[in-house]
């Protein structure tokens, strides 16, 4: 549901603090025969394997229309291009969480990027209270900017040299997943989309469509993970966007974990549900590999 300010509210929103990391750690992640397993915890951030092979996430620059825009990428530290995946950040812009999320990518062999899409409108990591974050950065990002800057994203991948576009995907959690439904709709060279959890949003000026506003102008397969104790994203909702791909014959999934909250990908914090998000991230990977993102 929405609050007076016209911001999805539920669990998992509010009152979440993100401790400090010595990113000198955060290089990679170690693997345990075919999954994925965190080397050493501190506190709740993931501390990771400096020997593992995978190349240090960098943090570079991407050119837009109107200037420039930081981001965030990893890939695998040998041979290339690189399939590639977009990765759509949440509420709180390019946090620790999401640069893990682009190393664990590279980790299974593709070209991962997370552009910083509220660049122009503020730093999301200086403000921490959440709603504060919504109404004075999120509020004022228009959908427009957010799909050219994905565009520039895709053009600065490609003329890195490293990443193969033309095996492009996109991955995107809370706020992000719904971004990914919207740049679904827009670039006709995505191959496949997998959203996590992606709210709705109260249509505005600046963000006048949701998920299933678009469902009939997707241009690739969608694979949507969702929580069922999320409380933010209703199983109506979630019939409402089915109904709406069905109707328009798009290749769309849902995925729904009964126990799951918003946010079970999410480590960090107390909605994580370890099974839940292991299960999930194997099926994208699958997702993707089976729409030629590999």
């Amino acid at each position: 549901y929405f609050d007076d300010g016209g911001f999805p509210v539920g669990k998992g929103w509010d009152e979440i603090a993100f401790p400090a990391v010595n990113d000198e750690h955060a290089d990679a992640l170690e693997v345990s025969g075919n999954s994925m397993e965190p080397a050493y915890r501190d506190g709740t951030i993931i501390m990771v394997s400096p020997t593992s092979p995978v190349r240090r996430g960098d943090r570079v620059v991407v050119k837009t229309k109107d200037g420039e825009i930081p981001a965030y990428r990893a890939m695998p530290d040998k041979g290339g291009p690189f399939a590639t995946v977009l990765v759509v950040h949440e509420v709180w812009g390019v946090h620790e969480h999401i640069k893990d999320v682009c190393r664990r990518l590279a980790k299974a062999g593709y070209y991962a990027i997370a552009p910083e899409l509220y660049a122009r409108q503020g730093n999301a990591a200086a403000i921490p209270d959440t709603q504060q974050i919504l109404r004075e950065i999120v509020a004022k990002v228009p959908d427009d900017q957010v799909m050219s800057d994905l565009d520039a994203t895709v053009a600065y991948a490609k003329s890195a040299g490293k990443a193969d576009t033309a095996k492009l995907a996109i991955t995107g959690f809370c706020w992000g997943g719904r971004v990914v439904w919207l740049y679904a709709a827009h670039n006709p060279n995505l191959k496949a989309a997998a959203p996590w959890y992606g709210v709705d949003w109260k249509p505005s000026e600046l963000a006048p469509k949701n998920p299933a506003d678009v469902a009939a102008d997707l241009k690739c397969p969608v694979l949507a993970f969702y929580g069922g104790q999320d409380k933010s994203i209703p199983p109506e909702l979630i019939e409402k966007r089915q109904a709406a791909c069905k109707a328009a014959g798009k290749t769309c999934e849902s995925k729904v974990y009964p126990d799951a909250q918003h946010g079970f990908n999410a480590d960090y914090r107390p909605s994580y549900n370890a099974a839940d998000a292991k299960d999930a991230w194997a099926r994208m990977l699958a997702w993707f590999k089976e729409h030629g993102v590999a």
